[in-house]
C-alpha cells in the first residue's frame, strides 16, 4: 500500500521531476525543471494547487514535483570532491587501496610545486601521471591541454587517450560531497541545455556575469570558470538555498559543467546596483519617498539575515540591485557565513567595515549594522563615495577616535540620527535591524523624510 506524503506548507517551492500534461481544465500543465509555488493541498492529498512563474495556477499531481530544500549547513560541498590537496605519493597509494581499475584521485605534486598529479588504480598497481601547469593551462602529454583540472578529469573519463585506463570512479575525500549530487537532490540543478548566456552586463575579478534567458525569463549568470574560484562561490550558492526574502536576490539555480564551470542563476534586475542607480538618477529624479524606500527594502532584507543568523560581511550600495519596478535587494552573499564566525581579513571594504571588524576580525549582525549606516549615507549622498576628502589610511584611525560623517546634502535630521546609531563605537549598544525597520518606517509614515 502506497504511504501519502505529509502536506506542503502554502509557499513551499517545488521544481517537475517529470513533464505533465493537463488532462483537465484546472489541471495545470508543467515541463520537467519547471519551478512551481505550493498555493494550498487539495482535498486528495495526491494533488496540490500550485502556481507557475507566471502567476497561472491549477491543480498539480504531487508525484510528479520535488520539493526545493535548502542545502544543510555545514555541507562540505566540492566541485572536485576526487581533489585532495597536499598528499603525498604514499598516502595517494593507501588511498587507492584495494585496487580497482579506474578508481582515481587527483593531489598537488610534491615534486613540482603548482603542477598536479592524477593517481589511477590500474591492475593492482597505482600510476601517477604528471599534470603539467603550464601557460594558464594543464597538460599531461603536451598534446592535449584543459582550462582545468574538471575539463582534464572529464576528457580522461570519456577516453583513455594514452593512460593505463579511463577513468572510472572517483576517490571521493572524506567529508566532501560532490556539489552536483547535492544541488539535484535538494533541487536546484538547472539543465545547461535550458540556458542561453546573451550578453555581459557585468566583468568582476571572479569572472563575468552575463545576461541569461533561461526558459523564455530573462536571468543574471554568474560564470565562474576557475577551478579554486568556483570551489569559493559554491558557499555563496549554498548560503542562497537557504534565504528567501522578498528584498534578497533570489537564486533560480545552479549548474555545475565539467567543461565550463560554475553558473549561478539569479533573477535578473533591470536597473543594475544601487549606487550606480542613485549617481545616474540623482537628486532631481529621486524624492525622499524613493530613497526612504529603498532604505526599508535593505533594512528589512537584513532583518530577514539577523532572524536567521547570517551575517552578510559586505554590505553597501554596491551590492544592492534595483528591479524593473524599483525594488531595491540585498545581493553578494559571497561572504556570507553564519553569525558570530570570523574569516580571513582578506581585501575587506575598509570604508563600510566596522572598526571590531577590522580590528579583531569578529564580524556580527551588529557589525552589518555599521555597515548598513554607511549604506544610508550612501543612498541620502546620491552615491557618493563615504569619507569624502579623508584618506583611506586615515580613515580607521579617525573613526576610532569617534568621528562620524556629516549629513549629506539636505538629509532629514531623523535620518542622519539613525545613520549616527549605527555607528556606534560599542556594538552592543548599536540598534537591532529590528529596532531601525521600526524606527524608518515610523520616518515614512509620518513623512518625515520630506
Amino acid at each position: 500500500m502506497s504511504t501519502v506524503q505529509s502536506p506542503w506548507p502554502s509557499g513551499t517551492e517545488c521544481i517537475a521531476k517529470y513533464n505533465f500534461l493537463a488532462t483537465a481544465e484546472q489541471d495545470l500543465p508543467f515541463s520537467k525543471g519547471d519551478v512551481l509555488t505550493i498555493v494550498a493541498v487539495t482535498r486528495d492529498p495526491n494533488w496540490y494547487r500550485a502556481k507557475n512563474k507566471v502567476g497561472r495556477e491549477g491543480i498539480i499531481p504531487a508525484n510528479y514535483v520535488q520539493k526545493r530544500e535548502g542545502v544543510k549547513s555545514g555541507t562540505k560541498l566540492s566541485l572536485m570532491p576526487w581533489f585532495h590537496g597536499k598528499i603525498t605519493r604514499e598516502q595517494a597509494e593507501r588511498l587507492l587501496y584495494p585496487p580497482e581499475t579506474g578508481l582515481f584521485l587527483v593531489r598537488e605534486s610534491t615534486n613540482y610545486p603548482g603542477d598536479y598529479t592524477l593517481c589511477v588504480s590500474c591492475e593492482g598497481k597505482v600510476e601517477h601521471y604528471h599534470i603539467i601547469y603550464s601557460s594558464s593551462k594543464l597538460t599531461i602529454d603536451e598534446e592535449v591541454y584543459f582550462e582545468n583540472l574538471m575539463q582534464l578529469v572529464e576528457h580522461y573519463t570519456s577516453d583513455a587517450d594514452g593512460l593505463c585506463t579511463h577513468l572510472i570512479k572517483p576517490k571521493l575525500m572524506e567529508g566532501t560531497v560532490a556539489a552536483q549530487d547535492e544541488f539535484s537532490r535538494s533541487g536546484w540543478a538547472l539543465n545547461i541545455k535550458d540556458l542561453k548566456l546573451l550578453q555581459t552586463i557585468g566583468k568582476g575579478e571572479f569572472g563575468d556575469v552575463l545576461l541569461g534567458d533561461y526558459r523564455g525569463n530573462k536571468v543574471a549568470v554568474k560564470c565562474i570558470k576557475h577551478d579554486a574560484t568556483a570551489q569559493a562561490f559554491l558557499a555563496e550558492a549554498s548560503v542562497m538555498t537557504q534565504l528567501r526574502h522578498k528584498n534578497l536576490v533570489q537564486l533560480l539555480g545552479v549548474i555545475v559543467e565539467e567543461k565550463s564551470g560554475l553558473f549561478i542563476v539569479t533573477e535578473f534586475m533591470a536597473k543594475g546596483s544601487l549606487v550606480d542607480y542613485l549617481r545616474s538618477r540623482g537628486r532631481s529624479v529621486l524624492g525622499g519617498d524613493f530613497l526612504i524606500k529603498f532604505s526599508l527594502d535593505v533594512c528589512e532584507a537584513m532583518e530577514y539575515l539577523e532572524d536567521n543568523n547570517f551575517v552578510h560581511r559586505d554590505l553597501a550600495a554596491r551590492n544592492v540591485l534595483v528591479s524593473e519596478d524599483n525594488i531595491a535587494k540585498v545581493s553578494d552573499f559571497g561572504l556570507t557565513k553564519e553569525a558570530s564566525a570570523t574569516q580571513d581579513m582578506g581585501k575587506l571594504p575598509v570604508k563600510w567595515t566596522a572598526p571590531e571588524a577590522l580590528r579583531e576580525k569578529n564580524f556580527s549582525t551588529k557589525s552589518d549594522v555599521w555597515s548598513f549606516g554607511v549604506l544610508l549615507w550612501e543612498i541620502y549622498s546620491f552615491g557618493r563615495v563615504p569619507y569624502p576628502r579623508i584618506a583611506l589610511k586615515d580613515v580607521v584611525p579617525r573613526v576610532e577616535r569617534g568621528y562620524k560623517m556629516d549629513a549629506p546634502d539636505g538629509c532629514p535630521p531623523v535620518v542622519y540620527d539613525v545613520m549616527k546609531n549605527c555607528w556606534t563605537l560599542d556594538p552592543s549598544i548599536r540598534p537591532s535591524f529590528r529596532q531601525l525597520r521600526q524606527q524608518l518606517e515610523e520616518i515614512k509614515a509620518n513623512e518625515l523624510y520630506l
